[in-house]
């Protein structure tokens, strides 16, 4: 390969050798494979929970979630997706949708993963968790490929990861106390409110303690004047912020709740992508980013520099999903101003090692690639 032609390849990659923490690449190490090119394989894993998990939108034991292989030079990267209900998703729909690329995919060359995930994108529309998947799974080989974590790869310091928040489901107020014993190490949780049983576990919770909170409501309420109502009481027994108070569709009726309440709102359900946040920026002081709602890494991160951009706070979350998935969005921890990366502490079975989590701090894996392995086949 010619020098030109190394150069132009490395800007492809978006990583420079300064940039990789190491000396200069070979033309070797940017080879695409072989003419066989990789193997690419889906499967869908059952993820138990250790509670039941209950939200304003779903209540369940377990947790399904699609989940990746690519493999190229002797190479693996891994992938998840978690269907969202919400955008009527599942692991299933999630696996034969990619089952109907899967020769596409294997034979890309991986180096231009852009221009195969916006080829794919076009190919399965509404299946962001499943782009996710794979978007999940490139960045990990590529990483791997450069000998490069993914928070290096995007310029970051690792020891700039967040705090994150426990999440709380709604329960019973017992369970609701037991849950909140049970993370007593989190100096910050994160309620599921929008029921009728608000109240009753916000007293739950504060009878065990005194800590911030953050609340999502996840489009649980429709009336934006009982809305105000609720944000202000939430705001006197320390609630920092809230999420998605009225449904989607209501961003009028948002930005009038926002001129008459005292803390931050975040645009969870009503943000997808990064060219929606410009029109949601007089209704909402935030979004939330999530992997399998943005259809992987590389729009998250695009979600998170035009939010910041626009003078919006942001939050990076996670569905109740393996620590694959969680630690991909570690990753991109140190960018936000909020993280609520707990889905992979919800389950009992695990099949992935990779973030820890100390007293809250996210501490991102140093190795390369996503940086997990796989634990439970």
């Amino acid at each position: 390969m010619k020098r030109r032609e190394l150069f132009q390849t490395l800007a492809a990659a978006t990583a420079g050798a300064t940039l990789l923490g190491r000396g200069a690449l070979e033309p070797q190490d940017l080879k695409s494979g072989g003419s066989g090119g990789g193997i690419f394989s889906v499967r869908v894993r059952r993820l138990e929970l250790r509670h039941l998990w209950t939200t304003t939108m779903s209540s369940s034991a377990y947790r399904d979630t699609l989940h990746v292989q690519y493999s190229r030079d002797g190479i693996t990267g891994y992938g998840e997706g978690a269907g969202i209900v919400r955008y009527q998703q599942s692991a299933l729909g999630g696996q034969k949708a990619l089952e109907s690329v899967q020769l596409l995919i294997a034979s890309a060359d991986p180096w231009r993963f852009e221009k195969l995930l916006a080829d794919l994108d076009r190919r399965l529309p509404g299946q962001r968790a499943a782009l996710a998947a794979v978007d999940l799974a490139l960045m990990d080989w590529m990483g791997k490929k450069l000998g490069v974590p993914i928070y290096r790869y995007f310029g970051l310091d690792p020891a700039d990861a967040a705090v994150t928040t426990m999440s709380i489901g709604i329960d019973t107020p017992e369970v609701t106390r037991q849950k909140v014993r049970e993370a007593a190490d989190f100096p910050f949780l994160k309620i599921k409110v929008g029921l009728a049983s608000d109240e009753a576990t916000l007293d739950a919770v504060r009878s065990v303690t005194k800590k911030p909170l953050r609340v999502d409501a996840n489009e649980g309420w429709t009336n934006k004047e009982e809305a105000v109502r609720k944000i202000n009481w939430l705001e006197s027994q320390g609630v920092e912020l809230i999420e998605q108070p009225l449904p989607a569709r209501m961003v009028e009726e948002t930005r009038w709740i926002r001129s008459r309440v005292h803390i931050p709102i975040f645009a969870d359900e009503a943000c997808h992508s990064a060219a929606e946040i410009p029109e949601l920026r007089e209704a909402y002081d935030g979004i939330v980013i999530k992997l399998d709602k943005s259809g992987g890494i590389l729009e998250a991160h695009r979600q998170i520099t035009v939010a910041k951009a626009l003078g919006m706070k942001t939050m990076i979350g996670c569905m109740v999903s393996s620590s694959c998935t969680v630690t991909a969005a570690a990753h991109l921890s140190p960018l936000v101003d909020y993280a609520d990366l707990d889905g992979h502490l919800l389950i009992a079975n695990d099949p992935f090692s990779g973030v820890r989590v100390e007293k809250g701090k996210l501490i991102l894996p140093n190795a390369s690639g996503l940086g997990i392995r796989l634990v439970k086949d």
